[in-house]
């Protein structure tokens, strides 16, 4: 059965003044939304979602990774990932549709990402807060590019329904000044590869 989409929404937020402050380059966040038909509503308890996982995760990732380009040509620097599962599904849905390859990874090769991308999954009734974390696409750890954006769609999820988002940033958070993180492991004696000394 094919994913039911039943409607995409575009976000996009510039910051000019942070912190009473003008920002010396102003940031932009980027969230690209779907809000589409759970393929396991009332189904009970279903063991194994890989099939619907195949079968439903490509054409949304297509879908919202042509979305963010399309709003920033090439100068992606930050990029996150979000669900929202409505009452009447389980979270285990929006982490299965969220976590799958099918979906991340046509964003994460469209803007040749190398770290994982942050995420939430929650469930929530229409109106839900969306809270999106962002990192930088190929840094891992540099703290300048660890953003949230946070937003809400007021009629959505429904309760057979699942918000899937992917989220970009171009530049860092505005008048970033709490350091960078390596320098941090490094004064504390840890090794930047295993910071928590495991």
């Amino acid at each position: 059965m094919p994913i039911e989409i039943r409607r995409t929404l575009a976000l996009s937020q510039t910051t000019f003044i942070e912190g009473w402050r003008e920002v010396t380059a102003p940031t932009r966040l980027l969230t690209a939304m779907a809000v589409i038909r759970n393929p396991w509503f009332e189904s009970g308890q279903v063991e194994d979602l890989g099939p619907e996982v195949r079968e439903h995760c490509p054409e949304p990732g297509r879908l919202l990774t042509g979305m963010l380009p399309g709003l920033t040509g090439d100068a992606l620097e930050g990029c996150g990932k979000a669900s929202v599962v409505g009452m009447g599904g389980e979270l285990e849905h929006a982490q299965a549709l969220t976590h799958s390859p099918w979906f991340g990874n046509q964003s994460r090769e469209a803007i040749q990402a190398r770290s994982y991308f942050a995420f939430t999954n929650t469930r929530g009734a229409a109106g839900a807060s969306l809270m999106i974390p962002l990192m930088d696409k190929d840094d891992g750890g540099r703290r300048s590019h660890y953003q949230t954006i946070h937003t809400c769609v007021p009629d959505a999820p429904a309760e057979d329904e699942i918000i899937l988002a992917l989220e970009a940033s171009v530049g860092g958070h505005p008048n970033h000044r709490i350091g960078g993180r390596y320098s941090d492991l490094r004064e504390t004696g840890r090794d930047a590869d295993t910071p928590a000394g495991v």
